[in-house]
């Protein structure tokens, strides 16, 4: 009996200490639709403003990185966000929240085979296909509460492209407009499934990820 009771407080304390994706809404990967790039854009993404950060947790923790935006256009009629397409850098993936040796072995990693093989795929895209005012129908419980619009789009990560569609809060001021928007993803419909394993427990790579996004373009 006291061993059934040392398993089960064993058990209780590892998924005490499991680290779920932060809150946020779940963008569902669909089948990629079909996209219309703007010829014209009239914004263009401000590439010093424009920040991409992701979580990634385990069981033992988690870990906050950044990566880079490459260039960044949308197309605007009657002041409604008609089309658009970002480019992301890979080569600035980076982690920032341990040591300089655990940021530089880390960061490998995640540049590797095993995630997103950067030397192969040295960028990542999304492509609005619709940006529509207010909340999608579909969308239950949104963690958003003040989010202004739904955006739909291709997101394109080592090869494989899947739609999504996510709550934003987005504002249009005069030769500006700002968005964001943080939404959870499930890394392995995109085919990256390192360490996507329980069987792995305290090794395990929750595929889960969180991705907060704050973009700034102007004309």
């Amino acid at each position: 009996m006291k061993k059934v009771f040392l398993s089960i407080a064993a058990a209780s304390v590892f998924l005490a200490s499991c680290q779920d994706a932060p809150k946020a809404d779940t963008a569902t990967a669909t089948e990629a639709q079909a996209v219309t790039t703007p010829a014209n854009p009239d914004y263009m993404a401000d590439l010093a403003q424009t920040k991409l950060e992701f979580v990634g947790t385990k069981p033992v923790g988690k870990h906050h990185g950044t990566i880079g935006l490459k260039e960044g256009k949308l197309a605007v009629e009657a002041d409604m966000i008609k089309g658009g397409s970002f480019v992301f850098d890979m080569n600035t993936t980076k982690t920032d929240d341990q040591d300089s040796t655990g940021n530089a072995n880390l960061t490998g990693h995640l540049m590797s085979p095993d995630f997103f093989d950067v030397a192969k795929f040295p960028t990542a895209t999304f492509d609005i296909t619709a940006v529509t005012a207010g909340l999608d129908s579909s969308m239950k419980d949104v963690v958003m509460k003040d989010a202004t619009h739904t955006v739909t789009g291709n997101l394109t990560l080592k090869g494989v492209s899947k739609s999504i569609s996510f709550p934003a809060r987005v504002s249009m001021n005069g030769n500006m407009i700002t968005a964001d928007a943080n939404f959870n993803i499930d890394r392995s419909q995109w085919g990256l499934n390192y360490g996507n394993d329980k069987s792995l427990k305290d090794k395990f790579i929750n595929p889960i990820v969180n991705l907060n996004l704050h973009m700034v373009a102007t004309k």
